[in-house]
């Protein structure tokens, strides 16, 4: 069994899910990414060692705050801490996440400052 942490990157974007898994490995992470809420929530169901969540906000499908909403909801996944990444600094969808239950919103390009910021807090 792994002692890394395991962290579950959503993003349907390729080369972002490339860009924020090759961050996390560098920190020692073990990443799974996936390119959807939908898998993401998949996943989930069979995997119980994810440790974080790091999702894009505006996916096709289902978006970041809505896996966001999914995972609060769920008793046995409510304990994940769920981070959330966009491209576009707003505000008011910032709060709505914070306010959901989401442990950061980190504004992309993701850089390795604000990964080792927010693993310190977490682990």
């Amino acid at each position: 069994m792994s002692t890394e942490p395991h962290v579950l990157a959503v993003d349907d974007s390729l080369v972002d899910r490339a860009v924020i898994s090759r961050l996390l490995r560098s920190s020692k992470y073990r990443v799974t990414t996936v390119d959807s809420g939908k898998r993401a929530l998949e996943v989930l169901s069979l995997d119980r060692s994810v440790h974080m969540i790091i999702t894009d906000y505006c996916m096709p499908e289902m978006s970041g705050y809505e896996l966001l909403k999914r995972v609060k909801e769920s008793a046995e996944l409510r304990g994940i801490p769920v981070v959330i990444m966009s491209s576009e600094n707003s505000p008011a969808r910032i709060r709505r996440c914070l306010d959901e239950g989401a442990e950061e919103f980190l504004i992309k390009p993701v850089r390795p400052s604000d990964l080792s910021r927010l693993c310190s807090r977490l682990y």
